[in-house]
């Protein structure tokens, strides 16, 4: 595996209130130079993404306009952690502002990025279930409509024009499968009693 490139310069060429614009000139160990551009974050803790399952199986989705396609997006519960919150605060935090449920119960997921070659980008998933009412006034500009979504379903779901953003879908996989992974764990367990 090559080295990682040389940053010769570093250049902030844009600021927005949510995003700089990093111009990077990098040699590359072939001794190959290019100049790169990235959207650089805030730098604070990553962002989080719930997928909440109720006890019937179904998935907690909401409703919300999404600026970048300019439209009303289905997708899963999710926000920026705040300064000294940890991730799983910032989880119980926005289930609560967001689908009006809190979880006895999460299990890490994964880390996963956005375009990762223009920007520095990260959320932290989370599977939460053992959900229960619990709610908090949220900072959203107009009430989110929480979709429950029978898991049964999911095909139907992904084949929304409405439902696109790709790390939500891959938060369901991932979710479904350490779901099963606690399910034939806990049977197991069971058996051996």
């Amino acid at each position: 595996m090559p080295s990682a490139p040389k940053i010769l310069a570093r250049q902030r060429v844009a600021q927005s209130t949510l995003f700089s614009v990093e111009q990077l000139e990098l040699e590359f160990s072939n001794g190959t130079r290019r100049t790169y551009e990235r959207l650089i974050t805030s730098g604070g803790p990553p962002a989080v993404m719930m997928v909440p399952i109720t006890s019937d199986d179904k998935l907690l989705l909401i409703r919300e306009y999404s600026a970048g396609t300019d439209s009303y997006q289905l997708s899963l519960p999710k926000g920026a952690v705040d300064e000294a919150e940890s991730s799983e605060d910032a989880v119980h935090r926005e289930l609560r502002e967001e689908v009006g449920v809190d979880a006895r119960k999460l299990q890490y997921l994964k880390r996963m990025t956005l375009a990762p070659g223009y920007m520095q980008y990260s959320i932290d998933c989370y599977l939460c279930w053992d959900l229960y009412p619990a709610s908090l006034e949220g900072d959203e500009p107009e009430p989110l409509e929480v979709v429950a979504w029978p898991i049964a379903e999911l095909e139907q779901l992904f084949e929304r024009d409405d439902f696109s953003e790709g790390r939500a879908i891959a938060a369901i996989y991932l979710a479904l499968q350490a779901q099963q992974r606690l399910c034939l764990s806990a049977n197991a367990s069971k058996d051996s009693l």
